[in-house]
Parts: structure tokens; C-alpha cells; sequence
């Protein structure tokens, strides 16, 4: 499933497409046919993006909500003849310049404002966004008997934040996933915090999850980094810092990856 870094980098760029222009919407698929006729030939206003979370502003007032799920992918042709739907398109958009096809998301629905009020109001903190308080996420992970690795991957905690990411912040700030969450103190959730904004806002950056610097990577200047040396415990057989084998368990409905010398219990 996408993690919250994707879904900024989605909304900036097919908002650069799509952004203040009279969208034709449709549904090749057919299954979002009676929503695509209320906003066909609408200006798309804007595209908002929040945690695993997509808006898209129209014209007529309506609020689109896209959330991709597990198995959800956007195709961009960048033509003003697009090609035929490739599979099962749930929505099409298409501007003069560029369109945009939808496949196999969990939700994509037009619907009145209210309904995007209810949806982030059941959501917490979204640590992409510049003025995104952790206030909540701070008092629910600190009266929580849950695990601080099942509070990450609650999103109605905190915004966003998936399996890798996870794994790559308890890693940095040296916090056993299973430590509960009430068992950590103000200064570790702000660095918990800190390392989050920090780490996904770089992903929407590079358009990629990338957690290690360089400089630790032991990539040459001027080499991509691959992915598997892309991070520090997600997917490792060892701790790039120590060498530790790494250990793993389920999680949240997802394994967890962290380095018992690094993240000591």
C-alpha cells in the first residue's frame, strides 16, 4: 500500500496536469460511471492529498475521495489523444494535454464536502503537511498499553505513515517496536515526530523511500542508491549500522523489522 509520501507526490503531480482545467470524467469500468456524470466537464480546482488519502476539488462543489488500498495505480499519458483504457479503469480524467487512468482502488467516490470532513476527522496528524500539530498524536501514543509499532501504523493516530516507514523510524530514534506506547517519554515522541516529517517529506522529494544518507549508504556520488541499501532494518538481513541480524515479527497485519542491539527492549 502506497505510504503518505506517494499519495503528496500523486496529487502534485497530476495536479500540475490536471489543476484549472475543464476535466472530461468518465468510468471505462463503468463502476464509477454515476459519479463521473456529476463532475464531467467540471474545472478541477485542486487535488489535496492527506495521509493515504486523496480530494479532488470541483468546480460544482463536490468532493472526489480516492484511496488506493493495496492493489490501486495511477497511469498518466501525457498526450492529447489518449489511448485506449488499458484493464479495468475505474476513472478516467482527461484534460487537453494529459490524462489520467485509475485502476483497482479501495474507494473513489464523488461526494458532498461533508463527507471529506468525516473522513479526516477520523484521522490523526499528517506529518507531510506544513502545519500539521502532533498535539493528538503525542496524547494518544502516550496513554496507549499498545505497542508504539502498532500506533504507527494506526492512521488514525498518525497520517500516512506504512510498514517501511515504520520500521525506519523506531530504527533511528533506537525504539523497540514493541515498547508500549505509554512507556515513552515527551522527548522520544517528539524525535518519533521530527523523524517522520522529516523522512517522508524527503520521500516526496525523491519521489522514492530513501532513509539512509549517502554517506552511509557506502553508494559512490553521482549512483543511485538501490533500494536495498535504501533503508536501515526494513528488509535487511542485518543492521547496516552494527551488523546485527535483524529480527522480524507480525505487526499491525505487516511485518516488522528492527535491530536488538540498536532497539534494545
Amino acid at each position: 500500500m502506497p505510504e503518505g509520501h506517494t499519495i503528496h507526490k500523486i496529487a502534485k503531480d497530476h495536479g500540475k496536469l490536471l489543476n484549472g482545467k475543464p476535466i472530461r470524467v468518465s468510468s471505462p469500468q463503468g463502476r464509477f460511471a454515476a459519479d463521473a456524470e456529476r463532475v464531467d466537464g467540471a474545472v478541477l480546482e485542486r487535488i489535496y492529498p492527506y495521509g493515504k488519502h486523496l480530494f479532488y476539488e470541483w468546480s460544482t462543489g463536490d468532493v472526489g475521495h480516492v484511496h488506493l488500498g493495496l492493489f490501486g495505480k495511477y497511469k498518466v499519458y501525457k498526450t492529447d489523444e489518449p489511448p485506449e483504457p488499458r484493464g479495468a479503469v475505474r476513472m478516467r480524467l482527461t484534460a487537453s494535454n494529459a490524462t489520467v487512468d485509475l485502476n483497482g482502488p479501495t474507494a473513489c467516490t464523488i461526494d458532498e464536502p461533508d463527507a471529506r470532513k468525516a473522513i479526516l476527522a477520523r484521522l490523526g496528524p499528517d506529518p507531510i503537511h506544513r502545519n500539521a500539530k502532533p498535539d493528538a498524536m503525542y496524547e494518544k501514543m502516550s496513554r496507549s498499553k499498545r505497542t508504539i509499532g502498532e500506533l504507527l501504523m494506526d492512521q488514525s493516530v498518525v497520517a500516512g505513515v506504512g510498514n517501511v516507514y515504520r520500521a525506519e523510524i523506531l530504527f533511528v530514534n533506537g525504539v523497540h517496536p514493541r515498547r508500549p506506547g505509554k512507556d515513552c517519554d515527551p522527548v522520544e515522541l517528539q524525535a518519533i515526530w521530527a523523524t517522520a516529517q522529516g523522512m517522508l517529506r524527503d520521500g516526496v522529494k525523491a519521489g522514492r523511500i530513501l532513509t539512509v544518507p549517502r554517506d552511509e549508504s557506502g553508494v559512490p556520488p553521482g549512483k543511485r542508491i538501490p533500494r536495498a541499501e535504501a533503508t536501515y532494518a526494513y528488509k535487511r538481513d542485518s543492521c547496516l549500522r552494527c551488523g546485527t541480524e535483524i529480527e522480524r515479527a507480525d505487526m499491525a497485519n505487516r511485518t516488522v523489522y528492527w535491530c536488538p542491539t540498536c532497539q534494545p527492549v
